[in-house]
């Protein structure tokens, strides 16, 4: 990273101030020295360091280790006995980004910013639009964009396997000026709902902003209390964004086109005549899915071999995004044709073609209906076994949904661990299973994925589709609150399909 201009402790108290965020005044200082540093993980503080004691679960023994390695003040809601000044503020997470913006020189402002929300499809989106954006700097000799998803980060210095859709302000605007100090002007990122209401993009502005859609998720006590909560919280997108992208065909359309007006402009897409962005003539043609679109500025015929009927949808969107960038169609044409999304609707099968295995993200309710529809029209007469489970202590509503979807169009189900954290497997399973069972589908609970994808590819005896869902390409499973390192769906995927190969001649 380039070296950055420093500000005084002084500065960083009025920045607080001027945003109104300070608890009370300013404190006394004694000196005022320069922060060379800004973090909220102990173990990460230098000498010249400002501290943020973040998080219900923060502890003073935190603030103690920051003290010895060298921080020079802290920031907090809650005023501790240590050595060093105290700046009290009223919330933590409102005061990070500025903060965090402050230190890294706001560099977003030098930045082509998309951000991209919705329930299902924003990883897809956010690589449809990479591809069609990084196929156009090819052309101009400019730098690939950078990419910060639920799948991966890349910031033209760091590049990295994500889990989490949206970072902290810290990690975020750190990226935002790796991406600038290397030279790359588009940088397109997933914004989760959890982000836009803990304040984790507060400040910044979004050159195009994206509604993709919107279904009932991430509903439990420490995420979204109810859905209007969570409605809320992805409309707070249009009020920091220069021109929204909004999908005419999402649910609560109403809703939301009331609340794009918070945009300084507004841009349509969907299959909807009315829309700026219309899609039509979707068809299949072999792995390939055709559609035409019409706008003000062209009628033309797109291809995705990215397989799933409903990716439509989100290359609409990558193409709304483009129109706003205008950037010119070839480019649309060819990004998507070629765009890929590591672990989204990866397609493998066996020799004999009768074992065909879908890996893919697939974890609510919108993106399960969408994933069954398109899986019917495709794979007509198959038998279907899906592969899925549920994370612990959160989205406690997926549990109903996905069982009660999965159970509706399935022939068989594995259920299995999907970042367990400190709930009991078994306990998510027996959850889930209640409601396949009332659709009469049967099932069978195996806590290990990669047994769960062995047994479901080498005993399949008939043409079959196996739906494994989840984790698409990630490789680490949350137990407890620690991460544990493991093989991806699609490894797993891949290594059982050549098994069967090898005892099927």
């Amino acid at each position: 990273m380039k070296e950055l201009k420093q500000y005084h402790l002084s500065e960083y108290i009025q920045c607080l101030e001027d945003s109104g965020l300070l608890a009370k005044g300013a404190p006394e200082i004694l000196g005022d020295p320069l922060i060379k540093g800004l973090t909220y993980n102990s173990k990460e503080v230098s000498e010249g360091t400002l501290f943020i004691c973040k998080g219900a679960a923060f502890k003073a023994d935190y603030l103690r280790e920051a003290c010895s390695r060298g921080a020079c003040a802290y920031v907090s809601q809650t005023a501790y006995d240590v050595d060093i000044p105290c700046i009290l503020v009223a919330d933590i997470r409102r005061a990070m980004p500025y903060l965090a913006d402050l230190y890294f020189c706001r560099p977003w402002e030098e930045l082509n910013l998309i951000g991209i929300t919705g329930t299902k499809g924003k990883s897809t989106t956010a690589y449809y639009i990479k591809a069609i954006i990084d196929d156009y700097m090819a052309a101009v000799r400019g730098r690939e964009s950078a990419v910060i998803s639920s799948i991966d980060v890349y910031d033209g210095v760091v590049k990295k396997e994500s889990h989490i859709t949206t970072p902290e302000s810290v990690e975020l605007m750190e990226h935002f000026r790796h991406a600038v100090d290397s030279g790359i002007t588009y940088l397109e990122m997933e914004v989760s709902s959890q982000a836009l209401k803990y304040d984790r993009v507060d400040g910044i502005t979004f050159d195009v902003g994206v509604f993709l859609n919107i279904s009932e998720d991430h509903i439990s006590p420490i995420e979204h209390p109810d859905f209007n909560d969570y409605l809320e919280a992805k409309l707070r997108i249009f009020s920091q964004t220069k021109t929204a992208c909004v999908n005419l065909d999402s649910d609560e359309i109403g809703r939301i086109m009331e609340a794009a007006k918070n945009a300084g402009s507004v841009v349509t897409f969907g299959t909807k005549p009315e829309a700026d962005i219309r899609g039509y003539g979707i068809r299949k043609d072999g792995m390939d899915t055709i559609f035409h679109v019409a706008c003000d500025r062209f009628d033309q015929e797109f291809i995705l071999e990215m397989p799933g009927l409903f990716n439509v949808e989100n290359a609409l969107a990558a193409i709304a995004i483009a129109y706003v960038l205008d950037i010119p169609v070839e480019y649309m044409y060819s990004g998507l044709k070629r765009a890929r999304s590591s672990g989204r609707m990866e397609l493998y099968h066996s020799r004999d073609h009768k074992v065909v295995a879908i890996v893919d993200y697939a974890h609510n309710k919108l993106s399960f209906e969408k994933l069954f529809e398109s899986t019917l029209e495709e794979y007509k007469g198959r038998k279907i076994i899906t592969i899925f489970g549920c994370p612990g202590k959160k989205a406690y509503i997926r549990r109903r949904d996905l069982g009660t979807v999965a159970g509706k169009y399935s022939d068989m189900i594995y259920l299995v661990a999907e970042d367990p954290g400190e709930e009991p497997v078994e306990n998510i399973s027996r959850d889930i299973a209640q409601y396949v069972q009332a659709q009469n589908c049967p099932y069978e609970m195996i806590e290990d994925r990669g047994e769960a994808i062995k047994k479901a590819i080498l005993e399949t005896k008939e043409p079959t589709v196996i739906l494994i869902t989840g984790k698409g390409n990630e490789t680490r499973q949350k137990y407890g609150r620690e991460y544990v390192d493991c093989p991806s769906d699609v490894a797993y995927t891949k290594e059982f399909i050549e098994e069967y190969d090898r005892t099927h001649g």
